[in-house]
């Protein structure tokens, strides 16, 4: 394979991923159903093309960053219907999808001479921008091996954690997880600030004990206790994630109480923060914290 990447969805992750392929020497060729992300990609030297079925036509290694699982399907189902793939080609999807969607689509494509990763990302727009993802990987080692190049421009961890479908089942139990650290560790700093001990002198605290997670050293210092709330990620997606946590647990015969009250004080009904805000709204730990998030 040449390695020419295309980059399908350039949203706040594909746009920095696409960005970290061009920076690592790689031919890059994208699309984006938003106009003003298509003239960003021609700005940095990214070729812009008018259809998905164009970019996978193009390239030999495709990554996909989009909403659903549906979006994913459909995309892949155009290509083919389109005979854009007319040669080998890796699919690395790195959406927040399905387990039984991505396994569909590694069979089907398998069958033709295809690969299918399901490669789901956790270090934000960010890690998205300098190349230091973390890639939870499901799919065949022969096409994991062959995608090895554009994986590691993209990421600093790559953990390929089994078949087809591995990949999507850990990033929802590590997003469900996210979810349950972003109430729980907000609710004891709220109980903090009550008794008297201020949130960010308790944080220091329990990032240097036992109760730290990734949310009390990197997300509240950055985006709660400064009052910004701009992490790049929305409510409605760390919702859909959690919906679909729990899908698979019910599909599992998984019982998961704590996360299933999660979601209902996630629900836009009880926290009062809509789908297309930050997430990091549901950590609002005092009053004045969120005076600055109106407008």
């Amino acid at each position: 394979m040449t390695q020419s990447v295309g980059v399908i969805g350039l949203g706040a992750m594909g746009m920095g991923m696409a960005r970290s392929l061009l920076a690592n020497g790689f031919s890059v060729t994208a699309f984006d159903l938003a106009p003003r992300a298509m003239a960003r990609a021609k700005e940095a030297g990214i070729t812009a093309h008018g259809a998905p079925a164009g970019v996978i036509e193009a390239c030999d290694v495709i990554v996909l960053s989009l909403p659903l699982a549906s979006h994913v399907e459909s995309t892949i189902e155009a290509g083919l219907a389109a005979g854009a793939f007319n040669s080998p080609k890796i699919i690395i999807d790195t959406s927040t999808s399905e387990a039984a969607v991505s396994r569909r689509l590694a069979a089907k494509l398998s069958e033709i001479g295809h690969g299918f990763l399901d490669a789901p990302v956790s270090g934000g727009p960010q890690g998205a921008a300098s190349g230091s993802l973390s890639v939870m990987l499901g799919g065949d080692a022969q096409w994991v091996a062959q995608a090895k190049p554009v994986l590691d421009a993209l990421a600093s961890k790559v953990i390929h954690v089994g078949p087809s479908g591995a990949g999507n089942i850990a990033k929802l139990v590590n997003n469900m997880l996210v979810a349950c650290h972003m109430l729980t560790t907000a609710e004891g700093l709220r109980l903090a600030e009550a008794s008297g001990l201020p949130a960010r002198d308790a944080l220091s605290v329990i990032n240097s004990a036992t109760g730290r997670s990734a949310l009390s050293e990197v997300h509240f210092p950055n985006w709660v206790l400064t009052g910004s709330f701009d992490s790049g990620f929305s409510a409605g997606l760390m919702r859909k994630d959690v919906r679909l946590a729990l899908e698979l647990a019910r599909d599992s015969g998984c019982p998961m109480p704590v996360s299933e009250l999660v979601a209902k004080l996630w629900s836009e009904e009880s926290s009062g923060i809509a789908d297309d805000q930050d997430f990091m709204l549901l950590g609002r730990v005092a009053a004045g914290t969120e005076e600055k998030t109106d407008g």
